[in-house]
């Protein structure tokens, strides 16, 4: 893999965003022991990253107290943790499997859908009891020495998530995976490897959850779904540390095979300092994916996200629609890149970002790119960023709603274009909630904004 490139200058310790365009460090014949010590040579090595974002910004961990930080471990328990069962209700799963800390603590599975031959287990289990799918996959997209955060995960992620679909299998319910913080000075280190084979068809759902709490906690996450041909998946993650004092640095990847399909919305809805970087691949012929996304920042916090549609074959089609919002003195940046590489010929795909200011103090940059490398492509791009409409307001107000009502209207309609693509009355009620709390903790900052301009 090429050297990361690094930004000259004062800042030149910052890491320039650019895909990971394949790259893996699984898949080779490394047992996990070996990936695990290469890792933590990776880790004793490097220094914490900083990413260079769009403009003048960077997004460091120069605040966090990486050394003062430790894994917790906890026993299994009869009851999830009341974070984790407030979102998830009373629906019942294909499948549920709980992390709490390092250590999972819940798992359950349709025993229709274990005799079916479908896996849910624990991530440290599946490297023992199913090697040979856990080699063949593991880290196979995803790198583990880029940064000192990537290389920790790598080196100490414990529990983890482990899912296979077997070939032909259509599941109806969802497979949902959660992973909490619950005590401050705990490191995280997560890591979900999903498996769709050929024709199999499923939904998988992945929290991240805290209640709040006062003092710093890091996730360091890592994610990788392969869909074989004809497979289709029904992807989302819900991000919401709530108000505690939370680092999250992670990576997903998902790779489309041929004619196969995945609908992929994360919701990122809250949590001190987030960095991510989604990446969908399209790696065989005919492939096809929709990638939509949900940011809401409030308070101080921080968010970062790199998402890149990548093409390495065609014909491909993709489309990519982020929204999001920002209040408070809270800063957002959203890069997004198409790329198409050499040869990916007949490949189709648009991106969009759009974004609503609702606060005089906080900061979105919107930066939309492609890198296109065939010519019988078509690949656009388009952003915008505005702000509420008083007009609309006004009219809405004159029909009786009061105006925080109006203001909550118009910022959920913003957004439903995305979340009523979900498919899923109970995750689509879970977001609108958590938007709702948002902005009724936000309303004076936002009558305030108003009244300004």
């Amino acid at each position: 893999m090429p050297e990361v490139q690094r930004k000259p200058g004062a800042a030149r310790e910052a890491i320039l965003n650019r895909s990971l365009a394949g790259a893996g460090a699984g898949g080779d014949g490394r047992t996990l022991d070996e990936l695990r010590a290469i890792a933590l040579e990776a880790y004793e090595r490097l220094e914490a990253p900083t990413w260079r974002r769009s403009g003048f910004w960077t997004t460091t961990l120069r605040d966090l107290d990486l050394e003062a930080l430790q894994t917790h471990h906890y026993g299994p328990t009869g009851e999830l943790p009341d974070v984790v069962a407030d979102a998830l209700g009373d629906e019942r799963p294909a499948g549920l499997l709980v992390q709490r800390g390092g250590s999972v603590v819940h798992c359950e599975l349709d025993p229709e859908l274990e005799r079916a031959g479908v896996i849910l287990c624990s991530l440290e289990h599946a490297a023992e009891a199913h090697r040979e799918l856990f080699e063949r996959y593991y880290l196979t997209r995803l790198t583990l020495d880029r940064d000192k955060l990537e290389a920790a995960r790598a080196a100490f992620w414990s529990g983890g998530a482990f899912l296979y679909v077997p070939r032909g299998l259509v599941v109806e319910r969802p497979f949902q995976i959660a992973y909490t913080i619950d005590e401050p000075g705990s490191s995280q280190y997560a890591h979900t490897l999903a498996i769709g084979d050929v024709s199999s068809e499923f939904r998988l759902r992945e929290y991240d959850l805290a209640p709040d709490f006062d003092g710093q906690a890091l996730h360091a996450g890592g994610f990788e779904l392969y869909l074989e041909d004809n497979a289709r998946c029904k992807l989302a993650h819900l991000q919401d540390w709530g108000a505690a004092d939370i680092y999250d640095v992670s990576t997903a990847v998902v790779r489309v095979g041929r004619d196969a399909y995945c609908h992929w919305l994360p919701s990122l809805l809250g949590g001190h300092l987030t960095r991510q970087h989604y990446e969908l691949a399209i790696a065989e012929p005919g492939g096809d994916m929709a990638f939509r996304g949900i940011f809401f920042t409030e308070r101080d916090e921080h968010l970062d996200v790199f998402a890149v549609d990548r093409h390495e074959t065609g014909p491909s089609d993709g489309d990519v629609h982020w929204r999001g919002a920002a209040t408070g003195e809270s800063r957002s940046s959203f890069e997004g890149l198409i790329e198409i590489v050499p040869g990916a010929q007949r490949s189709h795909t648009y991106l969009q970002i759009h974004s609503m200011m609702l606060s005089p103090r906080a900061k979105i940059d919107a930066i939309p790119s492609v890198l296109v490398s065939a010519d019988d492509v078509s690949a656009s791009h388009g952003g915008t960023v505005g702000e509420l409409d008083e007009a609309l307001i006004y009219y809405m107000q004159s029909r009786g709603l009061t105006r925080p009502q109006a203001v909550r209207v118009i910022v959920e309609g913003f957004f439903e274009p995305l979340i009523g693509q979900l498919e899923d009355e109970r995750l689509e009620q879970l977001i609108r909630e958590r938007i709702g709390v948002k902005l009724s903790a936000a309303a004076a900052d936002i009558e305030t904004y108003a009244m300004a301009r």
